[in-house]
């Protein structure tokens, strides 16, 4: 019998669509893989800029959808796969929370890092979208400090987008480790699934590293 929830996840090594793949495994969600090569462009050629004309990954393709964007990948595939208790219900207290900070990821945390990582001045407070960095970076660490998790003591696709954008931007000394996300790094890090899809990350890029 065929799932028809059986989705297709567009990857590439060493992307943000780790986030995503580490979330399928979260969820136990049946899945194949398309996978792009960065490095030699595959993903700016006409085949997939039909997926995302952004060329960014990742992508899903659900029967006749098409989803780009972290945040609403994650919103889409956690209530998609309900059954894994990764997305409060909407008639949950935690929802409303929970879409809050799904979204903060990238209307407020994204804008403000790159201009942190250019060393851009950032605009005038009432034409940012995020208003001030160091703001963004307090009221995130005043949330986890509420711990061990995103929502407290429940875990969440929350904690996977969070886990993996702030271990990749502490590693690259964007994100500054505070104890409290430091702590939350640790924890995140300790969870299988993450310790398999990191693996799996390493051998595709070694893999694609290779001449032919």
């Amino acid at each position: 019998m065929t799932d028809k929830r059986k989705l297709t996840l567009f990857h590439a090594a060493n992307s943000r669509s780790i986030s995503a793949r580490l979330l399928l495994e979260e969820l136990g969600a049946p899945y194949e893989l398309q996978v792009l090569n960065l490095k030699s462009g595959e993903n700016r050629q006409p085949a997939f800029l039909g997926i995302n004309p952004m060329g960014k990954v990742p992508a899903i393709r659900h029967g006749d959808a098409l989803i780009t964007e972290q945040p609403a990948i994650f919103i889409y595939l956690a209530d998609l796969f309900s059954e894994a208790g990764l997305a409060p219900a909407l008639d949950d207290p935690d929802r409303g929370p929970y879409l809050r900070w799904m979204v903060y990821y990238g209307s407020c945390f994204e804008p403000a890092l790159v201009d942190k990582s250019m060393s851009r001045d950032p605009a005038p407070l009432s034409r940012s979208p995020y208003g001030d960095y160091a703001l963004v970076m307090q009221t995130i660490n005043d949330q986890l400090g509420k711990g061990p998790y995103m929502l407290g003591k429940r875990f969440t696709a929350l904690d996977i987008l969070w886990g993996m954008a702030l271990t990749w931007t502490t590693g690259f000394g964007i994100v500054q480790p505070t104890p409290v996300v430091k702590a939350y790094i640790d924890r995140f890090a300790e969870r299988p699934a993450y310790l398999r899809v990191k693996q799996w990350d390493v051998e595709l890029a070694e893999k694609q590293a290779k001449p032919g």
